[in-house]
């Protein structure tokens, strides 16, 4: 089977051409000894069957993220028969930086300048056809998302046979000079050219000199390395980006045009508006207060859950069940095992359908349509000097997104982020104050009664989240790395694509939960017929009366060890039984938000972070909660509020 690997910038548009070239047929998975994912699918064209894989974004060849390592390895691994660049033709001079990267290394490259549409809005104009006979690659127009040029792009991918560039990039000549010394020296294949090879090992790679450290000829070739970087006052990297963009505004001279782009049209002025402080703030809370408040809190976790529960389990199939079972079964400890108040069908499957599936999905549809519409990057853009305050940059609002819907996806999406100290800070806030869509649409409904105790609890987590954060900044060493993202133009959502990517989340999602579920309910069925339940209960009843809970809410904070979503879900039945006042529902409410995180959460920080890290984070968690919510008990009586 042929093999054709998408590759380019974020925000490209790579995912949907992916899904336009193989259709339903995709698995999602892991990157050997890694956490990224890497989409695969395949693809018939004209009688050919391709294997199409989808990569994680990639600037350059030179890694810096671990997403751009996997992309890097991927492509040096794979031995692919066509990679396809996709880039964004608005910003195509910048984009082909890495198209020169590619032919250097020797990979068959077909070019695929995508967004043409929003391009020719903004005034700027490629002829393709020149620029196919300037490389001498096939290069390929498109707007995929209205799916203009794909099917040229198919039949670009049936006939393309890899021939010779007729466009070489030549660098000065003493750098071309110890290119080719260092290239004579180079024994072993690294999957990409030995040009490649040698400007990577002048760039000073760290994964490639780990590759090459066994050359014979290793120290003579570092000695070249040496002579030519000590012969410039800056940073070879920045000497070889400025000669490849005097070679590729060279190229662009007569291909791309630039004219003076029609009038801003609404989406075009808005996307401006989101970026700027005084517009971007007020536009983040309508979008946090309609996308998280009313659609995620109210209809989700309000409206959904009460009719799926009430109008569909309560009445129908829970009766059903319960009759089955006493019915067929006559072993109590087996009634009780599937039925009891621990039991599979009544922790397991109803929490998992009934309140946690109706959240989850809300929050996926939500995210899939800022997603879409181009909103998040500009979210980034505008944090990012208040993440700079916490030792990060823009790029962190990304998995803080994510942990709102899933806080282990989040924790694997901190790759994305560029050094170890900054994924340590945005595992830390994660793992503390960002609650996951389940839990969050729970907290928000018990507490909507109340404006006051939801005011209080918003503002109690902010604050939380801001002084943890600017510790965690001061107290870790470094700095936050440079900000820097693709900017897409703002769009309108397509539908298709929103449900698309909603239903492939919450498969994902309810794949992943409903088996920790049915684990979690046994679990604790074991644990309260053997006694260990009761015991524990016991042993913690101090931190319970420290925070003026009472006793039977240490149930919900082991359910949420097991699932934080599954700790909402109990919480939400504790508070329906009359069991909380409405001043213990908002201790309990920021406790339960702080506390430690649940075990798929906790076994993904060990495998990111390790052993010891992992430990420090759970162990500052749990008494930062503990303080937090005694704090908050004090506050409360010292204020006298009548919520108390």
């Amino acid at each position: 089977m042929k093999k054709v690997v998408l590759v380019g910038s974020p925000n490209v548009g790579k995912s949907v051409i992916f899904n336009y070239l193989t259709g339903k047929y995709v698995t999602v998975s892991n990157y050997p000894g890694t956490t990224v994912e890497i989409a695969r699918g395949r693809s018939t064209i004209q009688g050919t069957t391709y294997e199409v894989i989808d990569t994680p974004g990639i600037y350059s060849l030179l890694p810096i993220t671990e997403e751009e390592k996997v992309t890097r390895h991927l492509l040096c691994q794979e031995k692919a028969d066509i990679i396809i660049h996709v880039i964004d033709g608005k910003n195509i001079r910048r984009m082909l930086q890495l198209t020169l990267q590619l032919l250097d290394a020797g990979f068959p490259v077909l070019l695929n300048i995508n967004l043409m549409d929003e391009a020719t809005k903004s005034g700027v104009y490629i002829e393709t056809m020149m620029l196919a006979t300037v490389l001498g690659i096939p290069v390929v127009g498109t707007a995929a998302v209205k799916k203009i040029g794909l099917e040229h792009l198919k039949r670009e991918i049936s006939r393309y046979c890899q021939v010779t560039p007729s466009f070489k990039m030549l660098f000065s000549a003493d750098i071309e000079q110890t290119i080719v010394k260092i290239s004579n020296q180079l024994q072993d294949d690294y999957g990409i050219s030995r040009r490649m090879t040698a400007l990577l090992l002048l760039q000073g790679d760290r994964l490639i000199y780990q590759l090459t450290y066994r050359e014979p000829f290793i120290s003579n070739i570092i000695i070249e390395v040496e002579k030519v970087v000590g012969s410039y006052s800056y940073h070879i990297e920045y000497i070889l980006t400025v000669q490849r963009q005097a070679a590729i505004d060279q190229i662009c001279n007569g291909i791309v045009m630039n004219r003076r782009a029609s009038k801003q049209g609404v989406l075009e002025q808005l996307g401006r508006l989101t970026r700027e402080p005084a517009t971007g703030i007020p536009i983040l809370c309508i979008v946090l207060f309609l996308g998280l408040y009313e659609f995620v809190g109210k209809f989700g976790a309000g409206f959904l859950v009460d009719f799926i529960d009430v109008a569909i389990f309560t009445h129908y199939i829970t009766p059903v069940v319960e009759n089955i079972v006493y019915t067929y079964i006559s072993l109590e400890w087996l009634q009780s095992l599937l039925v009891g108040n621990f039991g599979i069908y009544s922790l397991g499957f109803r929490y998992a359908f009934v309140i946690i599936l109706p959240i989850v999905g809300t929050f996926f549809f939500m995210f899939a349509i800022l997603e879409d519409s181009g909103y998040l990057p500009r979210l980034a853009m505008l944090v990012d000097k208040v993440f700079k305050r916490f030792g990060l940059n823009g790029r962190g609002v990304i998995p803080f997104s994510l942990g709102f819907g899933c806080g282990t996806m989040a924790i694997m999406v901190t790759r994305t982020l560029e050094t170890r100290r900054e994924r340590i800070i945005a595992t830390f806030l994660l793992s503390l104050a960002i609650p996951c869509s389940a839990q969050l649409g729970v907290i928000l409904t018990l507490l909507s009664h109340s404006s006051l105790a939801l005011t209080i609890w918003a503002v109690y987590m902010g604050m939380i989240f801001a002084i943890a954060g600017w510790l965690s900044g001061k107290i870790i060493p470094g700095k936050p790395s440079a900000f820097y993202m693709e900017i897409p133009p703002l769009r309108m959502p397509m539908l298709t694509n929103i449900v698309s990517k909603a239903c492939i989340r919450m498969g994902w999602y309810f794949v992943e939960i409903l088996p920790v579920f049915i684990i979690t309910s046994i679990v604790m069925w074991c644990s309260d017929r053997s006694g260990l339940l009761t015991n524990v209960i016991q042993y913690t009843q101090p931190v319970m009366k420290v925070l003026g809970l009472p006793m039977e809410m240490m149930q919900v904070f082991l359910l949420g060890f097991f699932r934080r979503d599954y700790g909402a879900a109990g919480l939400y039945d504790l508070y329906a039984s009359g069991s909380l006042t409405t001043g213990q529902l908002l201790i309990a409410s920021v406790t339960l938000t702080l506390f430690v995180p649940c075990i798929a959460q906790v076994a993904v920080m060990i495998k990111e972070m390790g052993w010891l890290v992992s430990l420090l984070l759970v162990i500052m968690i749990v008494f930062v909660a503990v303080i937090a919510g005694w704090l908050l008990l004090c506050l409360l009586h010292l204020w006298q509020l009548q919520i108390y």
